[in-house]
């Protein structure tokens, strides 16, 4: 590349000259290329050691002029090739004009000036593509992909200097974090260390210190331990690693997923000396943090923060904090986590204006809503820019929208009584038609609602006045009024002011009256619904009356779904349910439905309209309780691991205990899943629901602790799993809400649980306090670092099952040995995770779906089989082991849908490396008739195609056809003309009686090979040995065998034309001849057919038995190497010529390059005819020439050096070991020049 001159003063310390000139000197640096002794070690080691590393190309050219002693850089290299073609520029370029010069000061000015030029015109060239990375940065990046072979697609995110401890020797070098991979590079005094490790493998990655490492970091995969330390800023270098970890983990959770993360933004502009990848994934951890912090929707993007403070009107301060602003929201958090949050939907705001500065308010901003709230900023840095980035996002808002939704807010949360009042009489009638709702619905206005606009509990428990309710309703009336004044003081709505007071009234208990508002308020559902009106009823409408699998297993669960209450004893309960959970599988397929989402509906239901609880549900799934409802549970399994931890940390005497009892895994679904309602009395566990949409997992996790701590000593002395599951159950039976004012409802789980002698009542608020009291350090930020450590866990895990289930499914006659195929299974995986890395339009990164079964998630196209093929074959064909591996792969792909799982890789794989000389000829004979043998390569292979097609060679089908009668070719022509024609039934019994007995199949069932596909074989052969130590032994066995096969071939076809061959009067060329009448053709009685030859067709052959005319149907679409007309056929003299020729032919040839062998070897008979036969488009192509696998067989048993080839047993495990070694050696760079690279 080339670069913006510098001086250089001394030029020749470090460097070797290659090539000079009067004005120019091309130069390499010492310990590059051959050579370089006790200097080149001694530089190489400086390179890694220093920060030159990544500054200091292999190769430069420096400027100079004959009297000054300043050198001048102009361009630098990472390959000779690529300094090459700058130093022919420059003499092609500038040296004629560089001579016209007389002074030698305005050379190197015309010099500088010329480099600055051509550096211009290539950024102007690359500007488009928003390449903003700096160069040093640039050069670090080249650097990596030389170092490590890594193709175009790997970026790199960062580098940094640290330390890898080999053993107790830390070798100082260069970490470098890719999107995919974690490598490092240290070259010391001759010893280097290179490592790569892909982000998927990773098990386990902390940060930690011992006495045998200082404060570093561990990386642990399956089968290695990797410590790394002297960083200069290990949190930071810690926090990516994490990040890109994660991203690997979600790739392997939900490939759809990590495609979404994959396209970073681009930065809107470059602020310091690191990657734009870097600075994308840096902002993209903000933006998670904002949304998780606010309970923001998902798509929502931090523009930018700021200090300030904010005048908190209820208690008279300015409390410092930080300003959040995005395109929608303005948000506020306190420095002191409980002072205050505020969240501001732009849609809310009406003015926003600059106040008077004065000493006491400097900076101030004002900002009012349409709920007549104003909020007051202050001791904002750069006031003036951030009103200008607060007006532009409000231009942006649509305008319909704040109208819209602030009425309807007004309506629904500021004084849900109008808007309520009428619903019971608008609803009365709607049990009276249950089975058509949404009938009803579709029929009436779209906005009309599909049940009543409000909670199912409003209806179904009546409207008792709350003085008939005594102490409870008295205690129900009191919390109301203490909501109403906080309301008054703090606020009502979105932009209320959320306090430490707000904590504290919401753990005393939400009123029954407010629960679903401050439940959409706290989840932040309101938000994404206000955001998006009728998108629910959108979905109801597109998802009625569809069928899918998460349909059906809702209809399964609807009356699962808290059977005990009235309002799920009616039809109105249970459609609204069932509508609001098939919205939801509509929305998101990738969840769909996942047991346990019913019974949490259910309760959303009870205190919200039917899209306030979809919502609701769409806030707890995507963002509350991330990946809880996929298909494997992981989230809850993530979170039952920090359960795990956090009970070894608080209650370490109990910890021991419920590992050996096994009871955790038992417990922590149930609770976590369904948030205690499905083991805890509905009126207790709903208070837990209200803590936890307002603070998140962690009350969760508090509650459980407590739950643990409060049945110790009983749980101590438990003997079995059930004996701890019966005390735990009785214990969470009797959690009581006395200040309840619902009608209780019979807990199922209690009657099961129910004995003697129940335990004292808990209350749920004396449960909640302790929990607070006892475990309330938990802290949000140490719940998300703990849960990616246990992702890590769970998801490895999780492929860890993966790999044993596809492994199983592996049939046990494969040859392979378990810890074989594990490996082999894990290349694969490998190879299709590739795909997702650096080839985005391939089908396997689109089609990848973990919801399949294990063995169907992880595919390959034929693009990456050959790559594998390539490096684990045992039969290395140089430049023709693509073609092979093409074959192999079309024969692998029975489906033809062009990917292939791992199973049908193994099958393929062992026909090669297991079974004894037979088997692995019998392998590499497939590969060269169809379908394995494309129409392209062989198009006279038709009939073949056909054989495998139509017959599934049933070697008691083609044996009964003969006997009947039809041994001729009028049943397969007949056939060929009428595709549509079904066999009768017993064709088919033998085909699945076939099937099962697939394994068995004998030589006697491979169909015979034409000359075609015979030529293709030898071809094959003669690749097959270039590497082999006797390869002139091999070539000339080689070279007899063929010789002697078509000997066979030609013997073969003499004596099938015998008979007397009469060729048909005006045979027609068409494509379709007409099948000749039965009647007419005595050919069958001629002569029996052949012992142990059953086949009657099949790539063109033409056997003892068959009638002449066999060999003269034209195949369909013969094209210039179809089946020959009958003006080809020749006659025994000729076919004597033939066959002295040919033998010739194949031993001349077997010396010689075998690319000719297709047009040389068996050709020259052709050639010596005097009169040549004419063809139909050019092919010379002996048809009825063909040769059976017990033939080929037979010849190869002759020849002991091919025997002991193939006999010969190679070791996969090493292969396997050098494919891991190779897998990401793409690159396109043709001249690597891996040997001595070191800087």
């Amino acid at each position: 590349m080339w670069l913006g001159p510098e001086e250089v003063l001394v030029a020749n310390a470090l460097w070797v000259t290659e090539r000079a000139n009067p004005f120019f000197v091309l130069q390499r640096r010492r310990g590059h290329g051959k050579g370089g002794g006790l200097t080149g070690l001694l530089v190489g080691t400086l390179d890694v050691v220093l920060d030159s590393s990544a500054r200091v190309a292999p190769y430069r050219i420096l400027h100079q002029t004959q009297d000054s002693q300043v050198y001048w850089t102009v361009a630098c290299g990472s390959s000779r090739k690529e300094i090459t073609k700058h130093w022919e520029w420059l003499e092609s370029n500038l040296l004629q004009t560089l001579s016209i010069f007389d002074n030698e000061e305005d050379i190197t000015t015309f010099v500088k000036g010329k480099i600055h030029g051509i550096i211009a015109e290539e950024n102007k060239n690359l500007q488009p593509q928003g390449d903003e990375d700096p160069g040093k940065f640039k050069e670090a990046e080249l650097k990596m992909r030389k170092q490590f072979g890594m193709p175009e697609g790997e970026k790199l995110v960062n580098y940094y200097s640290c330390s890898f401890w080999k053993g107790r020797v830390p070798r100082q070098g260069w970490l470098y974090l890719t999107v995919n991979h974690l490598c490092f590079y240290s070259f010391l005094l001759g010893k280097e260390v290179s490592l790569v490790v892909q982000w998927v493998d990773v098990t386990r990655l902390e940060k930690n210190a011992t006495l045998l490492f200082p404060e570093s970091i561990r990386v642990d995969t399956r089968d290695q331990e990797l410590f790394f330390s002297m960083f200069l800023n290990i949190g930071e270098t810690f926090k990516l690693m994490e990040q890109l970890a994660n991203l690997a983990m979600r790739q392997l959770l939900d490939s759809e997923g990590f495609l979404e993360d994959k396209a970073l933004p681009r930065p809107t502009r470059p602020h310091r000396n690191i990657s734009a990848l870097k600075r994308d994934l840096d902002a993209r951890a903000k933006n998670e943090c904002y949304r998780a912090t606010f309970r923001l929707p998902r798509d929502e993007r931090l523009d930018g923060h700021t200090g300030c403070t904010l005048w908190t009107p209820f208690n008279k301060l300015h409390i410092p904090g930080q300003m959040f602003i995005s395109s929608n929201y303005i948000c506020f958090a306190s420095k002191e986590e409980d002072a205050c949050h505020l969240i501001i939907p732009l849609r809310e705001v009406t003015i926003v204006e600059k106040a008077d500065s004065s000493s006491v308010l400097p900076s101030p901003l004002s900002i009012s809503t349409k709920s007549k709230m104003t909020f007051l900023f202050a001791n904002l840095k750069d006031r003036d820019f951030l009103v200008q980035r607060i007006s532009d996002f409000l231009q942006k808002m649509p305008s319909k929208q704040p109208g819209g939704s602030g009425g309807g807010r007004k309506a629904s949360t500021v004084d849900p009584a109008p808007e309520h009042s009428p619903a019971p009489a608008e609803v009365s009638d709607q049990p009276t038609r249950p089975t058509t709702p949404l009938g009803g619905r579709q029929s009436s206005s779209v906005q009309e609602a599909p049940t009543a606009s409000q909670g199912l509990l409003k209806l179904f428990q009546g409207n008792s006045p709350m003085e008939d309710l005594g102490a409870k309703g008295a205690k129900e009336k009191m919390k109301e009024e203490s909501w109403n004044i906080h309301f008054f003081e703090y606020g009502r709505g979105v932009c209320m002011y959320r306090t430490a007071k707000t904590r504290e009234l919401v753990l005393k208990g939400i009123p029954e009256s407010l629960r679903g508002e401050l439940w959409l308020l706290f989840s932040g559902a309101w938000n994404e619904m206000v955001t998006h009106p009728g998108y629910y009823t959108e979905l109801v409408e597109k998802s009625t009356g569809k069928s899918s699998l998460a349909t059906e297993e809702i209809e399964r669960d609807l009356h699962r779904s808290m059977p005990e209450h009235p309002a799920f004893q009616n039809e109105l309960g249970i459609a609204a349910l069932r509508r609001v959970l098939t919205a939801y599988a509509f929305r998101n397929p990738t969840i769909g439905y996942c047991q346990a989402m019913n019974i949490v509906t259910s309760v959303l239901l009870l205190y919200g309209s039917e899209e306030e609880a979809f919502w609701l549900l769409v806030a707890l799934c995507e963002r509350m309780l991330p990946d809880y409802y996929n298909t494997r549970v992981v989230g809850a399994l993530v979170d039952q691991g920090i359960f795990e931890e956090l009970t070894r940390d608080f209650l370490p005497q109990l910890s021991e205990k419920m590992q050996d009892l096994g009871v955790i895994s038992s417990i922590s679904l149930s609770w976590f899943l369904t948030l205690f309602l499905s083991v805890m009395p509905f009126e207790s566990a709903v208070v837990i629901v209200d803590c936890f949409f307002y603070e998140g997992i962690k009350v969760i996790l508090q509650v459980a602790l407590a739950i643990l701590d409060a049945n110790m000593e009983q749980l101590l002395g438990c003997s079995d799993e059930g004996e701890a599951m019966t005390v735990l159950g009785r214990y969470l039976d009797n959690v009581v809400n006395k200040q309840s004012v619902s009608p209780p409802i019979p807990h199922l789980h209690a009657l099961l649980t129910s004995g003697d002698d129940p335990p004292a009542e808990v209350d749920i608020f004396d449960l909640l306090k302790v929990s607070y009291e006892k475990f309330s350090s938990l802290r949000a930020d140490d719940i998300e670092q703990m849960r990616f450590k246990q992702r890590l866990k769970v998801i490895q895990s999780l492929e860890d099952t993966a790999k044993r289930s596809v492994v199983r499914a592996i049939p046990g006659d494969i040859g392979f040995s378990i810890e074989e195929l594990e490996d082999l299974y894990m290349v694969f995986k490998a190879k299709h995770l590739a795909s997702q890395y650096w080839g985005g339009s391939r089908p396997t990164a689109v089609r990848r779906d973990p919801s399949l079964p294990y063995l169907e998630q992880y595919r390959i196209d034929a693009s990456q089989f050959r790559e594998l093929f390539a490096s684990l074959t045992p039969w290395t064909c140089g430049a023709h082991t693509p073609v092979l591996a093409g074959r192999m792969f079309r024969l692998l792909d029975e489906n033809k849908d062009s990917l292939i799982n791992f199973k049908e890789f193994v099958m393929g794989m062992s026909g090669m490396y297991h079974g004894d000389l037979t088997e692995k000829l019998k392998a590499l004979y497939k590969l060269h008739l169809p379908p394995a043998l494309s129409p392209e390569e062989a198009e006279s292979a038709l009939e073949a195609t056909h054989y495998f097609t139509e017959d599934s060679s049933s070697e008691e089908t083609l044996r009964q056809e003969e006997q009947e009668g039809a041994g001729n070719d009028d049943s397969q022509e007949k056939r060929e003309e009428k595709g549509t024609s079904p066999p009768d039934y017993r064709h088919y019994l033998r085909m699945w009686a076939k099937e099962k007995e697939v394994q068995k199949e004998t030589i006697k069932d491979l169909p015979k090979m034409n000359q075609e596909q015979f030529i293709e074989l030898c071809k094959t052969l003669y690749n097959m040995f270039s590497e082999e130590p006797m390869e002139q032994d091999l070539y000339h066995a080689i070279a007899t065998v063929a010789s002697l096969l078509l000997r066979i071939g030609e013997v073969g076809k003499k004596f099938s034309a015998q008979p007397g061959r009469t060729p048909r009067a005006g045979a027609p060329e068409d494509d379709e001849p007409p099948a000749p009448d039965p009647a007419q053709d005595p050919a069958p009685e001629l002569q029996p057919p052949a012992a142990g030859d059953p086949q009657a067709k099949a790539g063109g052959d033409t056997h003892l038995g068959k009638a002449p005319q066999e060999s003269q149907v034209v195949g369909d679409g013969g094209g210039g190497e179809g089946r020959g007309s009958p003006s080809q056929l020749l006659s025994d003299d000729e076919t004597k010529d033939d066959m002295s020729m040919s033998s010739y032919s194949v031993v001349s040839t077997g010396s010689l390059q075998c690319e000719d062998l297709a047009d040389d070897t068996v050709l020259v008979g052709a050639e010596a005819r005097s009169p040549p036969a004419p063809t139909r488009g050019g092919g010379t192509i002996d048809t009825d020439w063909c040769i059976s696998f017990e033939q080929i067989l037979a010849s190869i048993l002759t020849e002991s050096v091919l025997v002991n080839f193939f006999e010969k047993r190679v070791d996969i495990g090493l292969k396997i070991k050098d494919q891991k070694k190779m897998e990401r050696q793409f690159s396109a760079s043709s001249d690597l020049e891996q040997s001595g690279v070191s800087g």
